[in-house]
């Protein structure tokens, strides 16, 4: 059966592609998909979620706008030097979108887990202030999802928002610290793995050859790329972090190297700030169990998800 999937994003060029797989992927059952502030405002990141799902055939996926802000308060650090101006690398076409659910996104979440009890992986992709409301609601929530995979944190990695702390959970680090002491299984995917899969340029001349939703994808693909290439790689590539996270739910990801360890959030306000503090101490000895561990955290992947991704999106045709 295909995989039950709630998925929380921030939309956002790699937030863009993962909700393509998602969609298109006959393993992946998308139920619903809320959004969040983080790589743009939310209700752009609405409007990008709206639009794409409308690109691949999934118009009737219901999206519901969730929170404009953190636990906190704040809402800071947007990625438009990342994402462009749209959060579609300044290539949003402006096709009209309809209108978003009418409910906010952490219930949308809390009536979805509940009208599929124990069934639905909860991937989410930006910051989790969502998900940490939505626990808030509902504490029974994690009884309720079969599961949760994050893109955020990093183990071994540096981080990209600071020194050590990876941009998601930077963002509302009170709220990542809700959700990974939550119980619930959880899988991490992290700047470990995701700095690692790579739109390639030869992968992106797929894109480029396939159908209309393919070729909108490379066409975003461009800033974000130029971003990664002068920021990291000395080179064009594109990171497709979230997908890794969407993978990983549905089991369509080689796993080579993913620990199930204990993991805490700084919310410290001090340098370390938003880092995901990971107990790898068990690394020399094959990584015993740790009692009350429940996050699997990948430490390495396949990157040939990565061509299975670019070929799925490049040959949907509608």
């Amino acid at each position: 059966m295909p995989t039950k999937m709630i998925l929380d994003c921030d939309p956002g060029v790699d937030d863009t592609m993962a909700l393509m797989y998602a969609a298109l992927h006959p393993e992946i059952d998308l139920l619903a998909v809320s959004t969040v502030w983080g790589n743009v405002d939310v209700a752009t990141a609405t409007r990008n979620a709206l639009h794409t799902l409308e690109l691949v055939g999934a118009g009737a996926v219901p999206v519901a706008q969730g929170a404009g802000q953190s636990l906190r308060g704040e809402a800071h650090g947007y990625g438009f030097f990342v994402h462009g101006d749209d959060g579609q690398g300044n290539v949003y076409d402006g096709a009209p979108v309809g209108p978003a659910a009418s409910t906010t996104g952490a219930q949308q979440i809390i009536d979805v887990a509940r009208a599929h009890p124990g069934e639905a992986w909860l991937v989410a992709v930006g910051p989790l202030t969502n998900l940490a409301v939505a626990l808030a609601l509902e504490p029974e929530l994690p009884t309720l999802v079969a599961g949760v995979s994050i893109m955020g944190g990093a183990a071994l990695a540096p981080g990209n928002a600071t020194p050590v702390a990876e941009a998601n959970i930077w963002h509302d680090p009170e709220a990542a610290d809700a959700v990974f002491r939550a119980d619930w299984d959880i899988i991490m995917a992290g700047l470990d793995v995701t700095m690692k899969v790579l739109i390639s340029p030869q992968r992106r001349a797929i894109l480029d050859a396939g159908g209309r939703a393919a070729r909108y994808m490379s066409g975003i693909l461009q800033f974000y790329g130029d971003f990664c290439a002068a920021t990291a790689f000395n080179s064009w590539n594109a990171t497709m972090h979230d997908t890794i996270a969407v993978a990983a739910a549905a089991g369509t990801l080689t796993i080579h190297e993913a620990p199930v360890v204990d993991v805490a959030v700084d919310c410290s306000g001090g340098p370390s700030h938003g880092a995901t503090l990971c107990d790898l101490r068990g690394k020399y000895a094959g990584y015993p169990a740790q009692e009350g561990a429940h996050c699997t955290v990948l430490l390495d992947v396949d990157d040939g998800i990565a061509d299975e991704v670019v070929a799925l999106i490049a040959a949907y045709d509608g």
